[in-house]
C-alpha cells in the first residue's frame, strides 16, 4: 500500500478541507503532516459550516482514524476549542483522533514572541497570523522546543518554566510594548493541556508504517499552500514549515518510496492572504467581484484575501515541485458571469519572457503575460455531472491540463461536499 498526498498548489485557502472530506470515505486514516492553527480548513455539509484548524478534515467520518503528525505544531488552547466545538457530534476522540508524541507545542509565550517580532518589523512585517507558529518552529530547529510527549514526563513543569523564562527575556529584547497577563494566559493553556491529555498519544511514525504494512489506506492532508513553503515559496512571505510533498515524509515519518498519488488542489483563479508578491493580483472591479462572490476571507483570521487571475507559471512550478499526479480545480462557480477570463502563461522578467518561476517575483521584476478566454454565464452550483458543464469552462480546463501536463480529475462547483463533479 502507498500513502496518497493532498496538497494546496497556491498560497493556501484552495479548498483542501472540502476535498479531504469528500475523499475520506475511500481511506482508513487521514493524517495531517505540517503547519498549525494558522491553517483553517472549511467544510460545509448538511447545511452547517465547520472550520478546523489542527484536527484533520476526516474527523466527521466515523470510519476513519485521524492522526495529527509529528510535523504539526499544536496550540492546546485552540485545540481545546476545536474539540469543544465538535463535542455535539458524538465523536469518540480517544480512538478516532490520535496525536503524535513528537508534535511540538505552542506555548503562550510563543504567541507573544510572534506579536513582538511582527510589531518590531513595522512596514516590513510579513503578515503573520500571530498564532505563534514561527517562534515554535524556531524552537524546534533550535532544539529548544517542547513536544506532546513531554507532557508524559516528570520534568514537564521544569522544562516549561525554563523555556517560558527564556521567551520573556526575548520579548523584552524586541523593545515593543505588549500588554499581557502571563498568569491568565497560563491558566487557559493548562486547561488546554488537560483536555489534550485526554486523547491518545502515539509514536505516529510506527503507527503509520505498521498501518501501511497491514494494508490500510492513508491520505496525508497538507495545510497552507506550496507557494508558502519555507524553502520553495515566496520567501520571506511564507509559513515556517514545508508545505510541499517532501514535508509529508518528514512530517509523518513516511519514506519517499511509500508515496502514491499526489493530489494538487488549486482555485480557478488565485488568492493570497497577508503580505508578499502576487503578480496576477487585481485591483479593479474584476478582483472585487471574485472576492465578493467567492467569500474570500481567511477561515482562521477573517482577513480579506487578495484576488487575481490564475497564474499558470506558479501552478506549473508547484505541480513540478510536488510531483502532482492529479489536479482538482476549486471554485469554478465563482468565475461564472465574467465575459472574458485571463490566465497568466508567462512573465516578462527583467526584459525577457520566461515561463518558469524566478527567484524574485516582486512587481519591479515581473509583469504577467496573459492569454484570454471566453467566460461562461451559466450557474454551475446546481450541476452534478461533467456533461452539464459549459463548453467555455471545458475549454478553460483543457487549456490548464495541457499547460500543466496533469489531468484535472475533480471540479468543485460550490462549497458543499455535494457540489463536487468527478471527471
Amino acid at each position: 500500500m502507498a500513502i496518497n498526498l493532498l496538497l494546496g498548489l497556491q498560497w493556501g485557502d484552495e479548498g483542501k478541507g472540502k476535498i479531504v472530506d469528500v475523499l475520506t470515505g475511500d481511506y482508513d486514516i487521514i493524517a495531517r503532516f505540517q503547519g498549525g492553527p494558522n491553517a483553517g480548513h472549511t467544510l460545509i455539509f448538511d447545511g452547517y459550516k465547520h472550520v478546523l484548524h489542527t484536527i484533520p478534515s476526516g474527523i466527521f467520518h466515523k470510519t476513519a482514524v485521524n492522526v495529527v503528525g509529528n510535523g504539526v505544531v499544536i496550540d492546546p488552547v485552540i485545540f481545546k476549542r476545536e474539540l469543544d466545538n465538535l463535542d455535539k457530534f458524538d465523536i469518540d476522540f480517544t480512538t478516532k483522533l490520535l496525536i503524535s508524541r513528537k508534535a511540538h507545542l505552542i506555548l503562550p509565550t510563543h504567541r507573544l514572541l510572534d506579536a513582538a517580532s511582527e510589531t518590531s518589523k513595522g512596514k516590513a512585517k510579513i503578515g503573520s497570523t500571530l498564532k505563534g507558529i514561527g517562534p515554535t518552529y524556531m524552537d524546534k530547529t533550535g532544539r529548544n522546543g517542547l513536544r506532546v510527549g513531554d507532557l508524559e514526563m516528570e520534568n514537564w513543569e521544569e522544562k516549561y518554566k525554563a523555556l517560558t523564562k527564556k521567551h520573556i527575556r526575548m520579548i523584552d529584547y524586541y523593545g515593543v510594548k505588549l500588554e499581557y497577563d502571563i498568569a491568565e494566559l497560563e491558566e487557559e493553556f493548562n486547561e488546554g493541556v488537560k483536555r489534550l491529555k485526554e486523547l491518545t498519544f502515539i509514536d505516529s511514525e510506527e503507527y503509520l508504517n505498521n498501518a501501511l504494512k497491514n494494508g490500510k489506506s492513508i491520505l496525508a492532508e497538507g495545510a497552507q499552500g506550496s507557494l508558502l513553503d519555507v524553502d520553495f515559496g515566496t520567501y520571506p512571505f511564507v509559513t515556517s514549515s514545508n508545505t510541499t510533498a517532501a514535508g509529508a515524509c518528514t512530517g509523518l515519518g513516511i519514506a519517499p518510496n511509500k508515496i502514491g498519488d499526489v493530489f494538487g488542489i488549486f482555485k480557478a483563479y488565485t488568492t493570497r492572504v497577508g503580505s508578499g508578491p502576487f503578480p496576477t493580483e487585481l485591483f479593479d472591479e474584476d478582483g472585487a467581484t471574485m472576492a465578493k462572490v467567492g467569500h474570500e476571507f481567511g477561515a482562521t483570521t477573517g482577513r480579506p484575501r487578495r484576488c487575481g487571475w490564475l497564474d499558470l507559471v506558479a501552478l506549473k512550478y508547484a505541480a513540478q515541485v510536488n510531483g502532482v499526479t492529479q489536479l482538482m480545480m476549486m471554485k469554478g462557480d465563482v468565475l461564472s458571469g465574467f465575459d472574458t477570463l485571463k490566465v497568466c502563461t508567462s512573465y516578462k522578467y527583467k526584459g525577457e519572457e520566461i515561463s518558469h518561476l524566478p527567484y524574485n517575483i516582486e512587481p519591479e521584476n515581473v509583469t504577467p503575460i496573459y492569454s484570454e478566454f471566453k467566460g461562461w454565464q451559466a450557474d454551475l452550483t446546481q450541476m452534478t455531472t461533467k456533461e452539464e458543464l459549459p463548453q467555455n469552462l471545458m475549454e478553460y480546463i483543457s487549456f490548464i491540463e495541457k499547460e500543466v501536463e496533469v489531468p484535472i480529475k475533480i471540479v468543485s462547483v460550490g462549497p458543499d461536499r455535494k457540489q463536487t463533479i468527478l471527471r
